[in-house]
């Protein structure tokens, strides 16, 4: 009989240490790579019994390992994917998967030779409300899409590296992709930096797809409000997804052929109250032990890695 599965984490800081607790919570949780001792220390004393190293190769080595999560600094991914998929180990690694798209190709080409899992943490791709959007598009019951406008904006902590479309709006793109089932045509994107040269602090991304959709992205983290939300413009309506309430709203509005405005009123359609990473880490635990295709994977991180490649400095 095979032990039960345990799945490791390398990096336990502001976002690993989510993945420790929820997969902790789930009785998922195998050994933790975490290079600072402190954070080791915090571990121990909260979870109590855990295994802990400094160094994620002792976790390569480890045969017992059969899968692990990547909660590392971006630059880290690549290297550190690559490692466990030529292991035989089976891959989460938290979003942007890399840095780069050959990097990218090269993990999901590595994964598909060794035949491993291979999934990328965009996480509100398990919003129960994303699900529910995206089966509701599915059904035709919008009719021919013709909008999509994501918003994701806050007064938020300025990065000195990366920009605020790196830094805000990678789960956001992942989203868009997978609402339109379709790779943009056509990818621009414009910024402003006011805070320090060459980093934009506010950037607009417009997607153009084969069929003619158009989806547009604003990211930014000098906002006077905390605002995301997802308005969906359709033939037949439109639709309205408020993250923090968790709440889609259809709003029977429209204009027709006479260029009439049409306004039947709006419906509560969904609502819901999930924890994404809790049916993420459940996603990726179920894919391990069924071999199956997760849902956010390789090929889906390294879409949204071409986008970002894409848009490029947008000031």
């Amino acid at each position: 009989m095979n032990p039960p599965l345990k799945i490791a984490v390398v990096g336990a800081g502001a976002w690993g240490k989510n993945h420790v607790a929820t997969l902790h919570k789930l009785d998922l949780l195998g050994p933790v790579a975490e290079s600072s001792a402190a954070l080791r220390e915090e571990l121990a004393e909260r979870f109590g019994g855990i295994d802990l190293c400094a160094d994620y190769r002792d976790l390569v080595a480890d045969k017992l390992v059969q899968a692990v999560v990547v909660a590392t600094p971006a630059a880290t991914h690549h290297g550190m994917a690559k490692a466990f998929l030529e292991a035989g180990q089976d891959v989460l690694v938290e979003k942007p998967m890399t840095l780069t798209s050959p990097e990218a190709e090269e993990l999901v080409s590595l994964a598909e030779r060794n035949g491993r899992i291979l999934m990328t943490g965009h996480l509100l791709m398990y919003q129960p409300a994303i699900g529910f959007l995206k089966e509701y598009l599915r059904q035709g019951h919008l009719g021919p899409l013709r909008t999509l406008h994501q918003e994701r904006a806050k007064l938020g902590r300025a990065r000195s590296v990366e920009n605020a479309l790196w830094s805000l709006g990678v789960h956001d793109i992942a989203v868009l992709l997978h609402l339109t089932g379709a790779t943009p045509s056509e990818v621009r994107a414009f910024g402003h930096a006011g805070l320090q040269p060459g980093i934009a602090d506010d950037v607009y991304l417009h997607l153009t797809f084969p069929d003619g959709v158009k989806a547009s992205l604003h990211n930014s983290w000098l906002w006077p409000e905390d605002s995301r939300v997802l308005r969906i413009i359709g033939e037949r309506g439109m639709l309205e997804y408020r993250e923090r309430e968790q709440k889609v709203w259809l709003h029977r509005k429209g204009i027709d052929p006479a260029l009439r405005n049409l306004d039947a009123g709006s419906e509560l359609l969904f609502e819901g109250s999930a924890e994404p990473l809790t049916l993420e880490l459940e996603h990726f635990a179920h894919c391990v032990i069924t071999r199956s295709k997760p849902l956010s994977d390789g090929a889906n991180g390294l879409a949204v890695v071409r986008v970002l490649e894409q848009a490029g400095n947008p000031l």
